[in-house]
């Protein structure tokens, strides 16, 4: 199995997959899962169950992989020695979807009579299982004591996922989406084998909302696209995320999340969850400036040609987490001398790094999936990355953290 830590590349690059089919309907959602694991450049390997062969064809799968589906137990696909067990020894993680509530039987038990199961029974790797069945079934004493058996055992369960099922009713018992399974599998193998699990590590995103009254507040262009890649690829090195957002994206899977709206909200939330952690990444852009009181009903306009609002002044947060050992990133989101402007920010919050970028660029910054940033750090070093996405933007700035992290171990 390979081992290497994550560098800031795909994380599931080299990484190999063995994908279990078994006989469910959702089995075509299995070809496009294939799809995006190949995507996200894992190695990946099929093994299908002769009834999951009555819903999709293993030449799907082999068009899609480049490998040879596996399909008969008595027949290696050219494998030296036993074909299963050498599939279970290269695998980095196997995951069973569509898993049926035979299959989830057949795992609780012990039972090894088709490809699928006997691989599952002879890999050490990590084992997901992703469920798809009738609600009726998925319910079912039996089916929710073997599921329980199986998480005992360290197996993890992905879904199932609440909605309309094949047989027209509704109920939870459908396949999480293939997109959604893989960010599970990137979680998974980050907590096995990342180079920062163990870790604990804050991220905050978005903007604050200071209400005006009821219905209006003041605010900024943060979408939050920036501290969510961030989570992500903090998840997918393995560490535990808490994210502490003001915006409603979908959470990262194995991610911690706190909604919070003001600046007091934030504050707390960030003050409770850094007491443990090792390190802050502060991409969220903070509000400077809070009114000095929010009315209790909406203000009317009628006979005002002005509203005046005073505003008073929000606390760093920042600069006012104050825990021993705590690698403190903030973010500097600069129209005009972006570099002077992020030094001096950087002494001010007494931060390790400082992350600058210039948010008047069209294609960096706010609402955009990418950004090109300057990274500060307290050493009088300099790091300038090119445009890049926020992800990996996020890789990179963990790169620094994860070095911050070695030196007070």
């Amino acid at each position: 199995m390979t081992t290497r830590p994550l560098d800031g590349s795909e994380p599931l690059a080299s990484r190999h997959i063995v994908l279990g089919v078994t006989g469910s309907i959702a089995c075509y959602k299995a070809v496009d899962l294939a799809s995006k694991l190949v995507q996200a450049e894992a190695v990946v390997d099929v093994a299908l169950t002769p009834a999951a062969t009555a819903f999709v064809t293993p030449l799907a799968f082999r068009s899609i992989t480049g490998r040879e589906p596996h399909t008969d137990m008595f027949r290696p696909n050219g494998e030296h020695g036993e074909a299963h067990v050498e599939l279970a020894r290269r695998a980095d993680l196997m995951l069973i979807a569509p898993a049926t509530a035979s299959t989830i039987a057949r795992l609780a038990h012990g039972m090894a009579d088709d490809f699928v199961s006997l691989t599952a029974l002879a890999t050490q790797a990590p084992l997901l299982v992703a469920p798809a069945m009738d609600a009726q079934m998925w319910e079912h004493a039996a089916t929710q004591a073997n599921r329980a058996l199986l998480e005992q055992r360290g197996v993890q369960f992905v879904g199932p996922a609440a909605g309309r099922l094949a047989s027209g009713r509704m109920g939870a018992g459908r396949l999480v989406e293939p997109a959604d399974i893989v960010e599970h599998v990137k979680a998974r193998l980050g907590r096995e084998r990342g180079d920062l699990r163990g870790r604990r590590i804050v991220v905050t995103a978005g903007g604050n909302r200071e209400a005006i009254d009821p219905v209006r507040f003041i605010g900024n262009h943060s979408s939050g696209k920036q501290g969510y890649a961030i989570a992500q690829a903090a998840r997918d090195r393995g560490a535990e995320v808490t994210l502490i957002s003001t915006v409603a994206l979908p959470t990262p899977a194995g991610v911690r999340a706190v909604p919070v709206s003001a600046h007091a909200e934030m504050f707390e939330a960030v003050r409770e969850a850094c007491r443990n952690a090792d390190a802050l990444i502060m991409a969220a852009a903070v509000a400077d400036y809070r009114p000095a009181g929010s009315a209790t009903h909406k203000i009317k306009r009628e006979g005002a040609d002005r509203l005046t609002i005073e505003l008073v002044q929000n606390a760093d947060i920042i600069a006012s987490i104050d825990e021993p050992r705590l690698i403190k990133v903030a973010f500097a989101a600069e129209t005009d001398d972006l570099l002077a402007n992020a030094a001096r920010k950087l002494r001010a919050k007494g931060a390790r790094l400082m992350v600058a970028n210039d948010v008047s660029a069209t294609d960096a910054g706010f609402a955009v999936d990418t950004n090109r940033v300057a990274i500060l750090d307290d050493r009088g070093g300099q790091e300038d990355l090119p445009l890049l996405s926020k992800y990996d933007v996020g890789m990179r700035i963990l790169d620094r953290v994860g070095e911050l992290l070695r030196e007070v171990r």
